[in-house]
């Protein structure tokens, strides 16, 4: 077979494999186990890029919206939501959540704004991509390893007419680093853990066919 032949086959199987991840996203995020996300307010700390911030994480633009909330009984959270969507099981969210958190903090470092405009809603992507941007015109790369998750929980629920929201609070470990034109880091440490916490909250019309959640708030404890 020659050259053609194999440059025919490369792009069948990338199109496989593009078939698969969206197939992926789909059955995560789009089987009321998983959330689309959106953000409402200002974040703390502004939308400053990760070297501005100063911090040793990767610093995601926040919305505040989201506070924290004293967590109340499991059954209570999830009676709020399953009385307009009988099919919501909190399990089974917190599951989708998870993924899609791992998912939006691996694509805000690479910078991948198709993967993120996916998931989030219209204001916060445009806190997602302002902040892209502008790394991309300092010439910073974000390096940032998903080390795990220690917890998640959901911490509030909400009916705001037929629009479910629920908040959850992520644990999660993470090693960050922000390198500028020439390679050299200027925030963060490429061999340290870093321990954050991450307040999230996703929304849903439960009258809409949709099944996907969007991430409508952001936030961090203190």
């Amino acid at each position: 077979m020659g050259d053609s032949g194999f440059q025919f086959l490369d792009i069948l199987l990338l199109g496989a494999i593009a078939v698969f991840i969206a197939l992926r996203l789909r059955a995560v995020l789009g089987q009321r186990t998983g959330h689309e996300q959106q953000r409402r307010g200002p974040l703390a700390g502004g939308n400053e890029s990760p070297a501005e911030s100063g911090d040793n994480v990767i610093a995601l633009p926040r919305r505040d919206g989201a506070e924290e909330a004293e967590a109340t009984p499991p059954d209570a959270k999830e009676a709020r939501i399953r009385a307009a969507d009988p099919s919501f099981r909190s399990d089974d969210f917190l599951k989708g959540a998870a993924w899609a958190y791992e998912m939006v903090v691996g694509a805000f470092a690479a910078g991948d704004k198709p993967a993120l405009k996916g998931m989030l809603s219209r204001d916060v992507f445009a806190d997602f991509e302002k902040v892209i941007d502008d790394r991309a015109r300092q010439g910073q790369t974000q390096e940032t390893t998903f080390v795990g998750l220690k917890n998640v929980e959901i911490v509030d629920t909400a009916l705001n007419g037929r629009t479910a929201e629920v908040t959850v609070r992520f644990q999660s470990e993470l090693i960050s680093a922000t390198r500028d034109r020439n390679g050299a880091v200027i925030a963060g440490d490429p061999q340290a853990v870093e321990q954050v916490t991450d307040i999230w909250t996703f929304a849903r019309d439960t009258r809409s066919r949709d099944p996907n959640w969007t991430l409508i708030a952001t936030s961090s404890p203190g």
